[in-house]
């Protein structure tokens, strides 16, 4: 009988090990998913800031979908061996009209020995899903190859003449586009 006990109390050990290891991967790819969405929000920023300089279609920047110049995956590598894991899979994904960032990652430590075969050559694997979302709606009468004009939440208001601009005349880049856990 107490043979029957200690190896359940192992088998329960064994489990919760590998319940630590998923939740540390499930952490590691929420990380890297949401680096990969922060440095594509960079990204949009730096495009509107040209866009809008130039008199070119800013608008699109400012909406998310113009495409733009970043390292989003590598953001994503870099915060997932932060936290002890391996990017395994990435990929850019439309959900709902906005850009997000899908990161499937491996941890790097295995489960570890347990009463359970196998176990120490097992490694947790999570995914996660980031979004940027666009926050801030184009005033509808401007002529934007003249003026940069668009409203966000809070009462934060942008209302400028294209060409001479620089990155200190927009908001902060979290009050132009939100970014989060989808999924």
């Amino acid at each position: 009988m107490a043979g029957a006990v200690l190896f359940a109390a192992f088998a329960f050990f064994a489990f919760a090990q590998a319940a630590v290891a998923r939740n540390g991967a499930q952490s590691a790819a929420d990380a890297a998913a949401l680096a990969a969405a922060q440095e594509a929000r960079a990204g949009l920023i730096e495009g509107l800031l040209v866009a809008a300089q130039d008199g070119d279609r800013w608008e699109d920047w400012l909406e998310g979908t113009s495409p733009h110049g970043m390292d989003a995956r590598g953001a994503a590598g870099e915060l997932a061996a932060q936290n002890q894991a391996t990017v395994t899979q990435f990929g850019e994904v439309d959900v709902r009209g906005d850009r997000g960032f899908s990161v499937e990652v491996r941890a790097s430590e295995s489960v570890g020995e347990s009463v359970i075969p196998g176990t120490d050559g097992m490694h947790a694997k999570a995914k996660a899903l980031a979004v940027v979302s666009p926050r801030c709606d184009i005033d509808p009468d401007v002529e934007p190859a003249e003026r940069v004009s668009f409203q966000c939440p809070d009462g934060v208001t942008v209302d400028l003449e294209v060409g001479d601009l620089d990155e200190f005349d927009f908001p902060d880049p979290s009050e132009l586009f939100l970014v989060h856990l989808a999924g």
